[in-house]
C-alpha cells in the first residue's frame, strides 16, 4: 500500500484558519512566528481574525493556505509519504513535505509568487470559468477556436476531475467561450470570482519574476517523488522540479491526470493536508475505489 499526501491551493482559505494548530502546538506557533517575520506582516492575525474578504487578496491567500497546509502536514505523527502532489499553489507545500525546499525558502517563494501574480492580474482584465460536464477535448477545441477567431487569450487551465475543467483568459475571451460552451452542451459555464487568469499566458510577467527567485533558491533531492502539475508524472530531479514549478504559472494544472498517475503507480490512500476538503472530493470523483482522508 502506497500513501500519497496532497495539498490544496488558492480558494481553500476560510476565516479562523490555522488557529487550532497555533493554540495547541508550540511547534506550530513557532512556524507562524517565522512566517510573520519572513513576510513582514502578521499573517497569523489575518488568518485568525480577518474576514473572508481580507483573506481573498492573493498576497494573503497564498501564504495563508501554504502555511496552514505545511502545519497540518507536520502535525501528523510519523508521516512518511510515498509520493506527494499539490494543486497549483499546493505544489510548494508538497515540496516542503518531501524535503525539496526548506520551510523558510518556500515562504519567501510563495510570497514572491503571490505578489507577482497580483501585479500580473492588475495589468490585464482577466478571469477564469468552470466548465461542467463537457468533454475535455471539446473544451480545448472551443478555447482554441475562440483564440483564433477573436485574438483573445482563452486556455484550459485546471483539469480538476472528469467533467470539471476550468478555463482561463481575458474577460472578453472567457465571456465568448462560456456562451459557446453552453451551446455545445456544457451543464454550466460559470465565471469564477477570481481577479486574474491564473495558469494562462497572461501570467507571463509573473513567471519571469518567479523564475529568477526559484533559480536563486537551493532545491534538494526529495525523499519521494512529486507529481507536478504541468507534467502529471513523478519527478525527483531538483533542476527538473524547478523548471516545472516555473512553467506552472503559465501552464495547466493537470490534477486529474496527476492523481490517475499516482494511482497507476500504486497509491491506494490519499491524505489531504491543509484547509478544507476540496481535493478529497476531487480524488473521489477521479477514482472512487481509493481511500481518502483529510487533515485540517
Amino acid at each position: 500500500m502506497k500513501q500519497a499526501f496532497i495539498f490544496p491551493g488558492q480558494g481553500a482559505q476560510f476565516p479562523g484558519m490555522g488557529k487550532t494548530h497555533y493554540d495547541n502546538s508550540a511547534f506550530s506557533k513557532k512556524l507562524f512566528e517565522q512566517a510573520n517575520e519572513i513576510l513582514g506582516f502578521d499573517i497569523a492575525d489575518i488568518m485568525f481574525n480577518g474576514t473572508a474578504e481580507d483573506l481573498k487578496q492573493t498576497k494573503v491567500t497564498q501564504p495563508a493556505v501554504f502555511l496552514h497546509s505545511v502545519i497540518a502536514y507536520k502535525s501528523i505523527d510519523n508521516a512518511k509519504p510515498d509520493m506527494v502532489a499539490g494543486h497549483s499553489l499546493g505544489e510548494f507545500s508538497a515540496l516542503v513535505a518531501n524535503g525539496t525546499i526548506s520551510f523558510e525558502d518556500a515562504v519567501k517563494l510563495v510570497s514572491i509568487r503571490a505578489h507577482a501574480m497580483q501585479k500580473a492580474c492588475e495589468q490585464t482584465p482577466s478571469t477564469m470559468a468552470a466548465i461542467i460536464n463537457l468533454a475535455d477535448e471539446k473544451v480545448e477545441e472551443i478555447c482554441a477556436k475562440v483564440q483564433e477567431d477573436s485574438g483573445e487569450v482563452v486556455v484550459a487551465a485546471n483539469y480538476n476531475c472528469p467533467g470539471q475543467l476550468v478555463i482561463s483568459g481575458s474577460v472578453k475571451g472567457i465571456d465568448i467561450a462560456c456562451e459557446i460552451m453552453k451551446e455545445a452542451g456544457a451543464k454550466r459555464a460559470l465565471v469564477l470570482p477570481v481577479g486574474g487568469a491564473f495558469h494562462s499566458p497572461l501570467m507571463l510577467p509573473a513567471k519571469e519574476e518567479l523564475a529568477a527567485a526559484i533559480d536563486a533558491t537551493k532545491f534538494h533531492t526529495p525523499t519521494c517523488a512529486v507529481y507536478q502539475n504541468v507534467v502529471a508524472k513523478p519527478v525527483m530531479d531538483p533542476e527538473e522540479i524547478k523548471q516545472n514549478l516555473i512553467n506552472q504559472l503559465t501552464g495547466a494544472v493537470r490534477w486529474s491526470q496527476s492523481v490517475q498517475a499516482m494511482i497507476a503507480n500504486g497509491a491506494t490512500k490519499f491524505t489531504e493536508a491543509g484547509p478544507g476538503k476540496v481535493l478529497q472530493g476531487l480524488v473521489m470523483k477521479i477514482d472512487k475505489n481509493v481511500a481518502v482522508e483529510s487533515v485540517n
